[in-house]
């Protein structure tokens, strides 16, 4: 597994990282405890050294699970984590990011990953009603305090990247980004963070499962999966967007490679400082995820799948409306 840097911020960590939120969070059936350990096990044994988890997740058991799966190996990992819910309530508990109530999170996130020190700590949704300035603030005294090692923000815009970077720098942004949602090209996103040495960790590369082409409009969503609730999960979406689904897989033979695999691979190549989180709950499919580091796309490669792109108009938003004001700010 080769390794890359967040930025400027030093912070090495492997290229392809995990993302712990669907284990036991948000896509249905959940992992079980043991399962969801040994597979997390498993990703450090395969050179996955980053790993991504939140408060609000479960909420607060992914955590656990996060950190009863790496303590053994902490030395080998890094881990994130973030605040700004009110989380005893879920996600629709609201956003908190009062300086008070960061810092009973961190306290709380510690304890429950049984760790001295959080890697990264991002915001997990920017609130406006609290100015970026004093969270960032409050971040910069939890990293005296050796809390905290690094500052990040998640689904911010260019404008709280600014600010929020003139307090205390941003090691990494994590938002959205893949092969069919590619708002960070044009929305500044990639700018602010060449322009500020901030790593850039795209969440979801892989469209929610979408994009390993397994699923379709026939595709079965369980009770509590939250795809049920998103446009671009409708079945007559998911119709519609199959031909991106087969023009990717088209690409994808010619390089012996499966979709899951060109999408990751699209994204390394987009930036040296882009470091995608893709997550699962099976070993055969994290094995297929890393293999992504071996396929190399060329400049022609690459324009093969821009002109495909340019093609395709992708069907649905994101996120519903409400969640769609939660983003940007």
């Amino acid at each position: 597994m080769e390794t890359r840097t967040l930025g400027t911020s030093g912070l090495e960590v492997s290229a392809l990282g995990f993302g712990c939120m669907g284990l036991n969070f948000s896509y249905g059936q959940a992992l079980g405890t043991d399962e969801s350990v040994a597979l997390l096990r498993k990703a450090v044994d395969l050179g996955v050294s980053f790993f991504d988890t939140a408060e609000v997740y479960g909420p607060f058991t992914n955590e656990e699970i996060v950190g009863e799966a790496l303590r053994p190996v902490r030395d080998r990992v890094v881990i994130a984590t973030k605040f700004g819910f009110n989380a005893d309530k879920g996600v629709a508990g609201g956003l908190n990011s009062r300086p008070d109530h960061i810092r009973a999170v961190c306290d709380a996130s510690l304890k429950r990953l049984g760790v001295e020190v959080i890697d990264l700590f991002y915001q997990h949704r920017v609130d406006t009603a609290v100015p970026i300035e004093d969270v960032a603030g409050t971040v910069r005294e939890l990293i005296a305090e050796g809390k905290v090692k690094h500052f990040g923000l998640s689904e911010a815009g260019v404008a709280t990247v600014r600010r929020a970077h003139a307090v205390q720098p941003v090691a990494a942004l994590q938002n959205e980004y893949s092969l069919w949602t590619r708002g960070p090209e044009t929305n500044g996103i990639l700018h602010v963070c060449e322009e500020l040495g901030i790593g850039f960790v795209p969440y979801s590369p892989l469209g929610r499962g979408f994009l390993t082409g397994a699923m379709g409009a026939d595709s079965q969503l369980s009770e509590g999966d939250f795809r049920r609730l998103l446009p671009r999960f409708t079945p007559e979406a998911m119709a519609k967007n199959q031909a991106l689904i087969d023009r990717i897989r088209t690409i994808a033979d010619t390089k012996q490679a499966t979709p899951a695999q060109i999408a990751l691979a699209w994204l390394l190549a987009q930036r040296p400082w882009i470091v995608p989180i893709p997550g699962t709950t099976k070993l055969h499919r994290l094995e297929e995820n890393l293999g992504a580091v071996n396929v190399t796309l060329g400049e022609g490669d690459l324009a093969d799948i821009r002109s495909a792109l340019a093609d395709i108009d992708v069907a649905g938003e994101r996120y519903p409306a409400q969640l769609m004001a939660a983003t940007g700010n």
